[in-house]
This record gives structure tokens, sequence and C-alpha cells, in this order.
């Protein structure tokens, strides 16, 4: 009896848990349904760029490319050509001035460029109307050059160089680092037309409507690239502030930045001096002003070939191996150039070829040791240390070459010593982010 009894209130209290629970299945999938839509809706910032799908191609991501390109004209193309405007300057409005007093005007143009990168969001064409203006009227007085080429000019082309990098990054993630460098084709091509421009219309019509003429066509290749240039993924509304110092505490990125640090140190002295360089060596001045050209003229396919390398072999493995070759070239032939014609323009091309992943690879670099929603704060963060290194380097090249009476052989060692010092800094950074291995594809 009490057995039953037992089993009675026993199969009671089942029956009445079993209830309980049937009852409040739907309660917790109710909850639960809630629960997952609102983790749905929670938005992630992040999650837009994680989960992205990049196009790789089609007509909308090459028009893409099309107003990178036109955009690098008259920013990348005007800083590719301070070689030719140092050795102009030189000899005509500031001729009463040391070659490292000109050398802050050029280094604080590449300061600029590469500074506002970290503030610098979509193109403004009034910006890039001021560019024109500025190219329209060059002053002859030091401090008028400074300003308005030096900070002006610095500042509107950083607001053409920026987004049109940025803009290729997202429509492009493998092949990347191909439709980055013919973006940068662009700055080779600027850097061959804007010094013939000087050079043939200068003498004739005057050096300022020589920069007139360059200012026409910037405001219509700026036009241009307003009209193709587009973001395809929304804005990280939670990324913050624009540099991010705390990152420099990751070793694979901090390593990065020295690199990209080293680099553009180290090649905006040959494109600075190699103008000024052939003039002491006794070529002609039109041969002389030409060396920029055939300098320019290798950069062209020397920013698209390392690119379409670099997506099969690895960023930092071609940035290694072309830091090293342009140690080679500056230290083995410009060093021992002397006032050999056909040597010093087989280095122009040369050189010009090979350092033309410094300007279109760093950038890819970077986006490879960082998450995408990082990149960019990372880019901004790396070449806003970068325009210090452009400031200090080009007075700093014309402070040795005073200090050896005019010659030019310590501002040679110098620039082939940084591009050893930025060839080590790859390969270190390779191995940390990537492996030590020599088959490590990175």
């Amino acid at each position: 009896m009490a057995d039953t009894e037992s089993n009675a209130c026993q199969h009671a209290i089942d029956e009445h848990a079993t209830e309980d629970v049937t009852q409040s299945k739907p309660q917790k999938t109710i909850r639960s349904a809630i629960s997952n839509i609102v983790e749905k809706t929670r938005a992630d910032p992040c999650e837009h760029y994680q989960d992205a799908k990049y196009p790789e191609g089609g007509l909308r991501a090459w028009l893409v490319v099309l107003g990178s390109w036109c955009a690098m004209v008259p920013s990348m193309g005007l800083l590719n050509t301070i070689g030719v405007l140092h050795a102009w300057t030189a000899d005509h409005q500031l001729a009463q001035y040391s070659s490292s007093s000109l050398g802050w005007i050029f280094g604080a143009f590449s300061f600029f460029l590469y500074f506002g990168g970290a503030q610098v969001g979509m193109i403004d064409v009034q910006l890039s109307r001021v560019h024109a203006r500025i190219l329209a009227n060059f002053p002859t007085e030091y401090y008028q050059i400074f300003l308005s080429f030096s900070v002006l000019g610095g500042i509107s082309s950083c607001c053409l160089f920026t987004p049109a990098i940025s803009a290729v990054g997202h429509w492009f993630d493998v092949r990347r680092g191909l439709a980055t460098g013919i973006a940068c084709t662009a700055g080779g091509l600027g850097g061959v037309f804007f010094p013939l421009i000087i050079l043939y219309i200068g003498p004739t019509l005057g050096f300022a409507w020589a920069m007139r003429i360059i200012g026409i066509i910037s405001f219509v290749l700026c036009a241009l690239a307003c009209l193709l240039l587009k973001t395809r993924l929304p804005p990280n509304q939670q990324a913050g502030m624009a540099i991010d110092l705390k990152a420099l505490l990751e070793p694979k990125y901090a390593l990065t930045t020295l690199a990209v640090w080293l680099v553009e140190f180290a090649v905006f002295i040959p494109y600075t001096y190699i103008v000024s360089y052939g003039l002491y060596a006794g070529l002609e001045q039109s041969m002389a002003y030409k060396l920029s050209v055939f300098l320019n003229a290798g950069a062209i396919p020397g920013r698209a070939f390392p690119g379409i390398l670099a997506d099969r072999m690895g960023r930092f493995n071609v940035m290694t191996t072309t830091a090293v070759i342009c140690a080679i070239c500056t230290l083995a032939l410009w060093y021992k150039a002397g006032t050999n014609e056909g040597a010093i323009i087989a280095y122009a091309v040369l050189f010009g070829f090979w350092s033309g992943a410094a300007i279109s690879l760093t950038p890819v670099c970077i986006s490879q040791v960082c998450r995408t929603e990082d990149y960019g704060k990372r880019n901004g963060t790396t070449f806003t240390l970068v325009s210090v290194g452009t400031l200090i380097g080009i007075p700093l090249a014309g402070a040795i070459q005073e200090s050896n009476g005019g010659e030019y052989w310590g501002l040679i060692i110098f620039g082939g010593v940084l591009y050893l010092a930025s060839a080590v800094a790859f390969a270190v950074a390779r191995g940390v982010a990537g492996g030590w291995g020599w088959k490590v594809k990175f």
C-alpha cells in the first residue's frame, strides 16, 4: 500500500515536472529567439570588414583604380618632380641658399603629404583647386615658397594621395598589390611629364607658366578622380582616433613601421639630389634635368611589376629584395659613377625601377600585419611617423653634402646604408610575422 502511494506520488511529481518543462520550453525558445535577434541587431563595428567579399575586379573596381591613378598624377607626380624643382630653385629663385636650407622646402612637402594622411577622409575638390592655384602662382621668396609649396601644396597633395590609396583597398584584397601598383604608376608618369614641362616651357615662357600648365593638368585630373573614386565598405563608426601609438607594442607592426620609415627616409634622397648631382658631374643642363625623367620612367613599371610579384611571392619578400637591390645600385653604381654620363643614366633608370615598391607596396605591407578594420588607424600611425623621416631626411642629406665640401660621396653612402637597414628591418618583420623559412610566402 505504501509502495503504491509512493509510486503514485512519484508519478504525479514526474508528470508535474514534465508539464513544467513542456510549458517552459516555448518560453525558453521565445527568449532564445529574442536574444538571438538582439545579438544580431547589435552592431559589430568590425563585422562588415571581417565578412566583406572583395570584388577583385569588374568595371566598377577598375574605374576606382583609374580614379586613384588620376589622383596620383598631381600628388605623387609633383613629389617625384622635386629633384628638378630643387635644381631649378638652387640656380634661380633661391641661389643664395645652401643645399640643406633648400632641402627643408622639399622635406616639408613630403612631411605634410604623409602626416596629414591620418586625418584625411574623402577628397575635397576645393583643396584640389588650391593645389592648382598654388602651382599657377609659384612665388620667388624662400618663405613664400615654403608656405605655398611645402605647406599648402603638401596638404592638398595629401588630400589626393591618401583617399586614392584607401579606396583601392575597398575593392581588392588578394589582388591589392597589383591594383595599388597600377594606380601608383601615375606618380612615375607625372614625374616624367612635369620635369619635361619645366625643362622646355621654363626657358621660353618662364617658370611661372610652366607651373601654371602643371596646375591646369592637375585640376582636370582631380575632377576626374572625384567622379571615379568610390568607397564600398561602410565606415567604421567606432574606429576611434586616427593614430594608435599603442599598436606599436605589437612587434610585427612595430617592425613593419620601422622598415617603412627607413625605406621612405632613403628613397627621396636620390629623387631629390639626382639632378643636382648631374649638374655637379658636368652634364649639360638639359641632360641633368632629364635624369629625373629617366628615374621616373623606370619607376612606371617599377611600381606595377613588384605588385604582381608581391601577390604571388609575398609582399615582405619583395620589399626585402628590392631594398637590397636599391642599396647595391646606390653603393656600387652611383658611388662609382663619377662623371660617367652613361653610368649616371643607368643608375637613374635602375634605381627608379627597383625603388618603385617603396611607394606602391608599403601600404599593402601594413595591411598584411593588421586586421582590415584596423588598417585606417595603422596606416595613419605609420605614415605619421614616416613623415618625420621624410621631413629630416632630405635636409640632412644636404647637410652631409655641404660638410663634404659640396661632394656627393657622403650623401650617396648615407642613402645606401639606409636602404640596407630597411632591407634588414623588412626581413626581420617578415620573420616575426610570417615565419623564418626561406620558402615562406609573406
